[in-house]
């Protein structure tokens, strides 16, 4: 697929709920208890355990966001000898998850560098207008909602699914989604991987259009990806989600309220 690096849309204020999303995924990522050995390729079965267990507590499990039940075992993050050999030992919970909440949590959770820097990026380049469309509060709740609508919707989907589900992909979708209703026209400059990257000048409805087929291809297992397991109904419902919350601010779509003072000798508009 191709890779935005820079769209020609400046913002006219400074997206802070951008950068600190951005700053939180990362630092949460680099402190994610058994990560750092799993990346390198070096990981030992402590550490996967280790990871394993904080997944269970902290990341979205469709079974229970649907079903609000946990199950009686699970990973304790220590290592235990079996009857097939070495493994990670299972238990009952000694913590008390809410699923509603685990949303909140996932939504910082990566699964390697390629996966937190792929969606820092998307936030990066387009997270930017839409907080500055939408205002940092507002825009924190946009984020927020998208990512429960992509939550909810994948595990409606998979109900009976048991695997953790992390990561920002599905607020990002989000963000996506708006940015195609409100800048559809906007340049994007994007690398084309065709033998080398080739960079192109492409317009948003174009990018994010292909970007959304692609996902809602892959969701529907007409497509294989080498990105592995990906939740890519996830994104395709958070995408939509951004599309429709958006909706409301696009051009056209609301009449500005009628200005009463007057600015040198003419009524003042308000800006959008």
């Amino acid at each position: 697929m191709v890779i935005p690096v820079h769209d020609l849309n400046p913002a006219r204020t400074t997206p802070w709920v951008t950068y600190a999303l951005i700053a939180a995924n990362v630092l949460v990522f680099l402190f994610m208890p058994g990560l750092a050995g799993s990346v390198a390729g070096d990981s030992s079965l402590a550490q996967s355990c280790h990871l394993h267990a904080f997944l269970d507590q902290y990341a979205v499990v469709p079974s229970e966001l649907i079903h609000h039940q946990m199950p009686r075992l699970v990973p304790t993050g220590e290592v235990g000898l079996g009857a097939n050999g070495p493994g990670c030992v299972l238990g009952p919970p000694d913590y008390d998850k809410s699923p509603p909440l685990s949303v909140l949590t996932s939504m910082f959770l990566h699964g390697g560098w390629p996966h937190v820097l792929g969606n820092m990026l998307f936030l990066l380049i387009f997270g930017n207008n839409i907080e500055d469309r939408m205002g940092h509060v507002r825009f924190a709740l946009f984020y927020v909602a998208c990512s429960y609508a992509a939550s909810y919707g994948f595990a409606l989907l998979n109900d009976d699914s048991t695997d953790p589900l992390i990561g920002a992909s599905g607020a990002i979708a989000g963000v996506l989604g708006a940015y195609l209703v409100l800048y559809p026209r906007v340049r994007v400059w994007v690398l084309v991987p065709f033998l080398v990257f080739l960079p192109l000048r492409l317009p948003a409805w174009l990018v994010l259009g292909f970007w959304f087929v692609l996902q809602a291809v892959y969701s529907s297992g007409q497509g294989v990806s080498d990105a592995g397991t990906v939740a890519y109904a996830a994104h395709v419902v958070g995408f939509l989600a951004g599309m429709l919350i958006a909706w409301p601010l696009k051009p056209g779509t609301t009449q500005p309220p009628e200005p009463r003072g007057l600015l040198f000798g003419r009524r003042a508009r308000p800006s959008w």
